[in-house]
């Protein structure tokens, strides 16, 4: 009887790969292990192993496998659950997920080793100077990588040499596999077995008299073993004796000291013993006693709580309870500047039980958390993170927590899979029948809408914690300012006037623009040129601090130009501005007072966000300016005054979410003032003061907003009324992209008739040299979205086989929002 197993690679591919095994092999092989597998002409991938089965492929001769990687699964069968659901839901691979689920050191890369045929003699006469170059390296080295002969030769394309030693039969070519991940190793030392005895010591001291620095650290180690009680670490021994690691080397080869290694994680919690959790006041209360109730109604509850609610406090309870019941807990943010500031709030409470884990982790580091995760050990019980943590092997998943559920950095656009965190934990909730709590002073309409529809279970809180009075919003007309030249730079004279009195009570301020860089255009002013990317259809942003004009789309870059490339004059002018400009002008209105900025280019380190957030916590920022990485749940105490510089590049966005966005934003943005005893203050700047959306920002009117913008998708037909699965279509030639977006919405059309729109270009048509156009496809409630997938892949394939159009890329959008 024939054995086979089916393979998850990480490689888009439509179907999954099938491989022949031993008996003995499909004995011990489990859904979940990884296998290395041969692909191909010649690579080599890591697998994983979705099905045990004896049905040969039909199509093709099933190769054998080429190494069992695990002795037990890395990915447990509930993972592979919904990575089945997210690759049909969101219509892309299995090895699509497979890419973005697993850690990069989990999947191991092959690398081509070149080796000397040993068997036949070769006449080097017959060589190339570059080939007997590689052949006379061989007799020096057993074998070499590609990236050796590249240094050999010191050209980049190698592959010629190589074929032409091959075609010689001078060299053979091997696979070989490597493994990444590396388990971190602590050196320890101890006293050898040999002086245990108190005599064999009492000589070895005698006998050490004449070498004092070995003595101490001799006497040192006693010392930290006698207090610590813990094995001792050879840095801390250097560091405590005052002595070089030579000294210690010398000791261990005396045979005096014994050295060991100890596996310990990189990431380590060095905090104190667990604080008490607070306790809650009585609107906290009864949210939770609410959200416990409709937990025995609903899988999910939508908790509406104003900014500065407390509702992490009523989170931690519920982490609480559902750590005394021995569940694991999911906590999900949108941004990972949030972890920095909630971890230490988390990990006061319940110690070394949270986890982190998020992009800006090493894959090591990333490696022990899934680990910890997978076998359930106290280390990974409260998992705190961005979107990527949904996809940890969890074992006994009893509670994840959305915190700010309406943010779109949930979602993840490019590569695939282009899923919505928050809607595939509910998916993940049902497969471990746990309970989602998503939590936001702002709810999306989605999930609002759902709670109305009584799908989700809600609850409210309306009061800010300790009864703090809602900040009060102003609106600033700056077009009248300007009119009556009251601004000085882009601050109008009623903003100055708040900002100096904030800062002479003590106070902090928060600057928002959610723009980065200087400037984004740079135009001449005698022709009017702006400089554009030259891959994008885009206005290069200038970064006054690099001196530098620079894409935000593709990363081109260019030193900023002394006079205009189009006509030669030296008058060039900055329109616009972002979070740099307002920095530089800050600086200059308030010269006394310390002035820092947070956006992509100020947090690019791994504790880039921490630092700035603690310099704040810590009251070391007077002004912080920065972009909507300062909107999302941060809690500052001393904050009083925010200022949103300019309202309405955000209002007239090109998208029918522009609106809810907006409110969104201002309103998340205007909650981190006044925090604590103060009521806030928050100034918005606008040409526009008398717009729907802002003028329900400056009452908080949530209510009004959700009926008023539920209306708009009502009559347009979109979400969450219509579900809509967003089509583009990528190439670098023009008219390609052009007639085959035409071909394709005809064809969609004749399926969905007028719920198809599109082709358009959009706003900005033309990104890394290719050309995108979109087509939009609106679903009604009682269409079947499956067999609306079905029509669609049917049409796509249709498509693909068409010889002109096969070069053009199609990227399927389930959910674009």
């Amino acid at each position: 009887m024939s054995f086979f197993i089916d393979v998850i690679i990480p490689v888009p591919l439509k179907k999954l790969f099938t491989y022949s095994i031993t008996a003995s092999e499909s004995d011990f092989l489990n859904p979940g292990m990884r296998v290395a597998v041969p692909f191909g002409k010649s690579k080599i991938y890591t697998g994983i192993v979705f099905r045990v089965h004896n049905q040969p492929p039909v199509a093709y001769e099933a190769k054998s496998i080429q190494q069992i990687l695990d002795d037990a699964p890395v990915v447990n069968e509930k993972q592979l659950q919904l990575w089945k659901w997210i690759a049909n839901y969101y219509m892309c691979t299995m090895g699509d997920v497979m890419r973005a689920a697993l850690p990069n050191a989990l999947i191991l890369e092959s690398e081509t080793v070149i080796l000397r045929n040993t068997v036949k003699v070769v006449d080097d006469t017959s060589l190339k100077d570059d080939e007997f170059l590689v052949y006379e390296a061989l007799h020096h080295q057993s074998s070499l990588k590609v990236h050796d002969i590249s240094n050999i030769l010191d050209k980049k394309n190698v592959l010629p040499v190589i074929k032409r030693l091959i075609e010689k039969e001078v060299i053979h070519v091997e696979e070989e596999i490597y493994e990444k991940y590396k388990p971190r190793l602590v050196r320890y030392v101890k006293l050898h077995t040999n002086f245990t005895t108190e005599g064999a010591l009492q000589e070895l001291l005698e006998a050490l008299s004449r070498a004092p620095k070995q003595r101490q650290v001799l006497m040192t180690l006693f010392s930290i073993s006698a207090t610590t009680k813990k094995p001792v670490k050879v840095s801390d021994l250097s560091k405590e004796s005052d002595a070089s690691t030579a000294i210690i080397k010398s000791l261990i080869e005396k045979e005096i000291l014994e050295e060991y290694h100890i596996q310990t994680d990189r990431v380590q919690y060095s905090g104190d013993d667990n604080e008490a959790t607070k306790l809650l006041n009585e609107y906290q209360e009864v949210a939770l006693t609410e959200i416990k109730e409709s937990f025995n109604k609903h899988v999910v509850t939508l908790l509406h709580g104003v900014t500065s609610s407390g509702k992490t406090e009523v989170y931690v309870k519920l982490i609480e309870d559902a750590l005394n019941r021995g569940e694991q807990v999911l906590y999900l943010l949108p941004e990972i500047a949030l972890t920095a500031q909630l971890i230490t709030r988390l990990q006061n409470y319940f110690g070394e039980q949270v986890a982190v884990f998020h992009s800006k982790y090493s894959s090591h580091e990333r490696v022990e958390v899934w680990n910890h995760v997978l076998n359930d050990t106290a280390k990974g019980k409260v998992i705190l993170g961005a979107r990527s943590c949904i996809f940890l092997p969890f074992k006994n998943l009893g509670l994840i927590i959305v915190d700010e559920e309406h943010e779109q950095s949930f979602k993840q656009f490019d590569p695939a899979p282009r899923y919505h965190a928050r809607d595939t934990s509910v998916v993940l909730a049902n497969i471990h029948k746990a309970k989602v709590l998503m939590g936001s002073a702002t709810p999306s309409l989605e999930s609002y809408f759902n709670a109305t529809q009584n799908k989700y279970g809600f609850v409210e809180i309306t009061k800010r914690y300790n009864n703090v009075l809602m900040p009060d919003i102003e609106l600033i007309d700056i077009k009248d300012k300007f009119k009556r030249k009251l601004m000085k730079g882009h601050f109008s004279d009623r903003l100055i006037e708040e900002m100096t009195e904030t800062l002479q009570e003590g106070h902090q301020i928060i600057l928002f623009q959610n723009r980065r860089g200087f400037s984004p255009i740079v135009e001449c002013n005698t022709c009017g040129h702006a400089p554009q990317c030259p891959n994008c259809d885009v206005s290069l942003t200038y970064h006054q601090y690099r001196n530098q004009l620079r894409c935000h789309y593709c990363g081109y870059q260019s030193a900023m130009a002394t006079e205009c490339m189009a006509c030669g004059s030296s008058e060039l002018d900055t329109k616009g501005f972002g979070t740099e400009q307002i920095e530089t002008e800050v600086k200059l209105l308030f010269p006394d007072y310390k002035v820092a900025r947070m956006d992509l280019d100020t947090t690019r380190g791994k504790y880039g966000y921490e630092k700035i957030i603690t310099a704040l916590e810590q009251q070391e920022i007077d002004i912080l300016v920065g972009t909507q990485m300062l909107t999302k749940g941060l809690d500052f105490r001393n904050v009083k005054l925010v200022g949103i510089m300019n309202a309405d590049n955000m209002l007239n966005f090109p998208d029918f979410r522009a609106h809810e966005r907006s409110f969104q934003l201002m309103l998340q943005v205007s909650g981190r003032a006044g925090r604590t005893d103060k009521r806030g203050k928050v100034l918005i700047q606008t040409y526009n003061p008398y717009h729907n959306i802002l003028q329900q920002v400056s009452t908080h009117d949530y209510m009004g907003m959700f009926n008023e913008q539920m209306n708009d998708r009502y009559n347009f037909k979109y979400p969450p009324v219509y579900k809509q699965i967003k089509i583009t279509l990528k190439h670098k030639d023009y008219n390609k992209v052009d007639a085959a977006s035409i071909w394709l919405a005809k064809s969609l059309r004749q399926v969905f008739k007028e719920h198809v729109l599109g082709p358009e270009f959009p706003p900005i048509s033309r990104i890394r040299n290719q050309f995108h156009k979109n087509i939009l496809v609106k679903i009604p409630k009682k269409q079947s979205l499956a067999k609306t997938k079905e029509a669609i892949i049917k049409v796509n394939n249709s498509f693909s086989s068409i010889k002109d159009f096969r070069s053009v890329k199609i990227i399927l959008n389930v959910d674009n929002f």
